[in-house]
């Protein structure tokens, strides 16, 4: 005789505390849910707008400058710590944790234009309008002993950027020449020029640690590299470049901001036209700065906001601002890839989230899993139109709103103006010029 049981094993329904989710017991055969892709579809729109809702990107504002902020770095080894300059010499060590400044030096007379921290993490470097060069202990002294800089190099001009080597002691400077210099010694050890007035910027690449690029009064962006006894190209553009940032995980890329509001990603294998042209600013774009993985980057303009782009889409995924802020001179990535530093003219250091609307902190097992769930939905569904128009939604100022709208029609009035010069233009005459083309002036070698 066979006989047949039920049984229900407790383990399968019964909650081990109060506060447990009930056991819900569900069948996953795809004939029992006709109406998946639906559901799945209004979840990712559920996803998206409560995205939006917890969009909240300010973290602190770090008070403590009495002039506009100049030029912010990173610490090379601590994540905690970063240095700024300001217009009036002043500089200041934070601690970003306990949003506190460590340090208060007075480096320079004039605006501080530059600092870098050297490779080991044991002193950083800054430069000034008072023509000087000085290294600094990144350790505070004692109490009672006065604050000294270890070295101090007097300069023939003023320098307006400094960048370190990453693996060397050997760190190069700009200014009326591109120089590069000995810590040991109190004179270049190499200088390069190309019949340029002066230098705004200059950047040693973090990949290939040989190349230099530097962003050039007469419109142009110079290659150089350190092993040559003169510069390699030379690209020269419409408008002037503020300053450039080499990307950390693709040598030959870098993204130069310039002074026609958008900024232009370079392959320095093909330097005839920019890979692309990232639009949206409505004023100059000041600085630049990659994330660590070098998928992103951050800019800062003069529009009073800042901006993150993916490194190969024309169009920011993101941008911040705020009432108070004004114009923002430089901006930074943390090194975590969860934050971006930026300091504006207002004497203020913001800290943003790299990712507005990720939740700071420990996240529990089932929230990381509700959080990469949601995230996939998205992804599958960031093509239909309600989510994209939900996504792509971002609150701006009313002046820039009206600036974006005009540069819309001027845009618009100039793609018309060239249409009809095409469709009237003789068989055999000289093609008109691509949009990317149109940039670059010339490639000298």
């Amino acid at each position: 005789m066979k006989v047949k049981v039920l049984c229900r094993n407790p383990d399968d329904y019964v909650r081990e505390t109060t506060r447990d989710i009930q056991r819900v017991p569900r069948n996953y055969d795809p004939t029992l849910h006709p109406f998946e892709v639906p559901r799945e579809y209004t979840r990712a729109l559920n996803a998206t707008k409560l995205e939006r809702v917890f969009a909240k990107p300010f973290v602190a504002s770090l008070d403590g400058h009495r002039d506009g902020i100049s030029c912010i770095t990173k610490h090379a080894k601590s994540l905690s710590t970063i240095i700024s300059g300001a217009c009036d010499g002043e500089v200041k060590v934070w601690n970003l944790p306990r949003q506190e400044c460590l340090r208060t030096v007075q480096a320079h007379e004039g605006f501080v234009r530059g600092i870098c921290s050297r490779f080991c993490g044991t002193s950083f470097f800054t430069v000034g309008d008072d023509k000087t060069i000085k290294q600094w202990n990144w350790e505070a002294p004692g109490y009672g002993v006065r604050e000294e800089p270890i070295n101090t190099i007097l300069g023939k001009a003023v320098f307006t950027g400094i960048d370190h080597h990453q693996r060397e002691g050997t760190f190069v400077t700009c200014g009326q020449t591109v120089d590069i210099w000995d810590e040991q010694r109190s004179s270049p050890i190499r200088s390069f020029s190309w019949g340029v007035d002066s230098f705004s910027c200059v950047r040693y690449n973090p990949v290939e640690t040989e190349l230099l690029a530097s962003c050039a009064s007469d419109r142009s962006v110079v290659l150089y590299d350190t092993r040559e006894s003169a510069p390699l190209r030379k690209v020269i553009m419409q408008l002037r470049s503020n300053t450039l940032c080499w990307n950390p995980m693709e040598a030959y890329y870098f993204t130069c901001a310039n002074e026609d509001y958008n900024l232009y990603t370079y392959d320095i294998r093909h330097l005839d036209v920019p890979v692309t042209v990232h639009m949206d600013h409505v004023s100059a774009v000041l600085d630049v700065d990659y994330s660590p993985t070098g998928r992103e980057f951050v800019s800062a303009s003069f529009d009073k906001t800042i901006r993150i782009f993916p490194k190969d889409k024309g169009h920011s995924r993101e941008v911040y601002h705020t009432k108070r802020m004004q114009h923002v001179i430089c901006v930074r990535w943390s090194a975590d890839n969860k934050y971006v530093l930026s300091g504006s003219d207002e004497m203020n250091i913001r800290l943003w989230k790299a990712n507005a609307s990720e939740k700071l902190g420990l996240l529990s097992a089932r929230e990381k899993a509700a959080t990469h769930y949601n995230k996939k939905l998205i992804e599958k569904f960031q093509h239909h139109p309600q989510v994209r128009r939900i996504a792509r939604h971002r609150h701006l100022p009313g002046d820039i709103l009206k600036q974006k709208r005009e540069l819309r029609e001027m845009r618009e009035a100039q793609r018309r103006k060239e249409q009809n010069v095409r469709k009237h233009s003789k068989p055999g005459s000289v093609p008109l010029l691509t949009e990317k083309e149109k940039h670059v002036v010339a490639v000298v070698e």
